[in-house]
């Protein structure tokens, strides 16, 4: 199966794709491309979905409610960052990093106090700050290798834990008698005190545990949201899912187990 994923090469989605399969993999330069060309059979997509210091991956949640695709595993990866540059650090006069990087590296950013440009990669940033006069940029450490820039400070990461979680995306979902997550998107068709809480409910009463929820807009208004829900996999799951749907619109997004990623 081919595997679709975040490009240039460098980025941290490319280095994730290549532990997990043999199969040829695909770059893309934006995640909206990817959901695209999944949605066109031609193959699978890899794609993060939040990171333990900046939160979630906006551009995720907002395609997987534009196409119609399940989720079929998830990954966690350790995310480690470093300030890179042909030129000492005294002389950096400009900082590349993506939005997310940026977030999550920024003790180190506010240190250096100079402007930042956000770029949609890890790999554009190295490649932006090659080639521009007293640049620098925050990079992994396989984009650094890529581009030849030298790092000049390992491990700028706010957290030394700093973990992304990724997800696997299909056209169908996964068969299985007992996943170990699922995850569902509510788009509340009425505005009404306590509707959440009856939502949120549904689950507290069969002992399902919400591993995560997060609102996105839903581009009509201000205001006006959907919920994306994570929770673990129960017997009791599709009627916690048959009671939501007596309250408002659900989506199934899939069910789904967690892939150990290799070191």
């Amino acid at each position: 199966m081919t595997l679709i994923t975040l490009g240039p090469e460098g980025t941290f989605s490319h280095e994730l794709a290549g532990k997990l399969e043999k199969e040829p993999v695909v770059l893309l330069p934006t995640i909206r491309a990817i959901m695209a060309a999944v949605a066109r059979g031609e193959g699978d997509g890899i794609v993060p979905i939040e990171n333990s210091e900046a939160g979630g991956v906006g551009e995720t949640l907002d395609n997987l409610v534009r196409f119609p695709l399940s989720i079929t595993a998830e990954m966690y990866m350790p995310i480690h960052h470093n300030l890179a540059s042909i030129v000492p650090m005294e002389k950096i006069r400009v900082l590349y990093a993506h939005p997310q990087t940026h977030e999550q590296c920024s003790d180190i950013v506010e240190l250096l106090g100079v402007p930042v440009i956000h770029t949609s990669s890890n790999a554009s940033s190295a490649r932006e700050a090659k080639k521009t006069p007293n640049a620098g940029a925050i990079i992994s450490t396989s984009a650094a290798a890529l581009y030849r820039i030298p790092i000049i400070m390992p491990a700028t990461e706010n957290n030394p834990d700093n973990t992304t979680r990724f997800v696997r995306i299909s056209r169908e979902p996964v068969r299985d008698e007992q996943p170990e997550k699922c995850s569902i998107v509510i788009d509340p068709s009425t505005d009404r005190a306590g509707l959440l809480h009856d939502l949120l409910a549904a689950f507290a009463r069969r002992g399902i545990n919400l591993t995560r929820i997060e609102s996105r807009p839903s581009k009509r208004g201000i205001g006006n949201y959907v919920f994306f829900l994570d929770f673990t996999w129960s017997p009791a799951t599709m009627d916690a899912i048959a009671e939501l749907r007596g309250m408002t619109q659900v989506r199934e997004l899939g069910c789904y187990r967690k892939i150990e990623v290799s070191k």
